[in-house]
């Protein structure tokens, strides 16, 4: 088993709800626990997988899920057993999804 963490900072939108659970952990798949957290503005994902020295691919697959979702005040904990990237990600924008992000500001004064 190998963990990895990440923390992206001066994310724009807020999560509302309760955590939320989504996925299995079994062969080729993986679990999201994801949930509001007072991190002031940032993203916190913390991997723990048995497929063990693929970090650089866990690192581009949350920077591009941070660029999708821009989260603040937000954790994540994921349980993998060998999900492919595309699986990875199909299950961040699920569980992102259950929880309705809230915006919390736009860049450069713009609106959605």
């Amino acid at each position: 088993m190998e963990t990895l963490k990440y923390r992206f900072e001066q994310g724009r939108c807020s999560l509302a709800g309760m955590p939320q659970l989504v996925g299995v952990v079994g062969s080729g798949n993986l679990e999201v626990l994801i949930e509001p957290a007072p991190l002031h503005g940032a993203c916190e994902i913390e991997v723990r997988t048995a497929a063990v020295g693929f970090g650089a691919t866990w690192q581009a697959v949350m920077a591009d899920f941070h660029d999708r979702w821009s989260l603040a005040d937000a954790r994540i904990s994921i349980n993998d057993m060998g999900a492919t990237p595309a699986v990875v990600s199909l299950r961040l924008d699920q569980a992102v999804e259950s929880l309705a992000p809230v915006p919390t500001g736009f860049p450069h004064g713009g609106t959605p």
